[in-house]
């Protein structure tokens, strides 16, 4: 999926140093990595996006092996 830069937005929790940022195309929700915009991007439908949202609120990702 093709999604023009001007659509992505950086979280205001960024640190300056690098984080992920995201699009909203409709029910379409597209996630990249500011230090690699032309790299590769995770597509989301609104359904999935609010699961992993729901997620994140609940901690399901918190001390993750890395």
């Amino acid at each position: 999926m093709n999604v023009p830069d001007e659509q992505f937005r950086k979280s205001s929790r960024s640190g300056g140093v690098g984080c992920v940022e995201v699009a909203q195309l409709g029910d379409i929700i597209a996630v990249r990595d500011s230090k690699d915009r032309r790299g590769p991007k995770l597509i989301f439908n609104a359904v999935e996006w609010d699961a992993f949202l729901q997620g994140v609120r609940a901690g399901e990702f918190d001390n993750r092996a890395r």
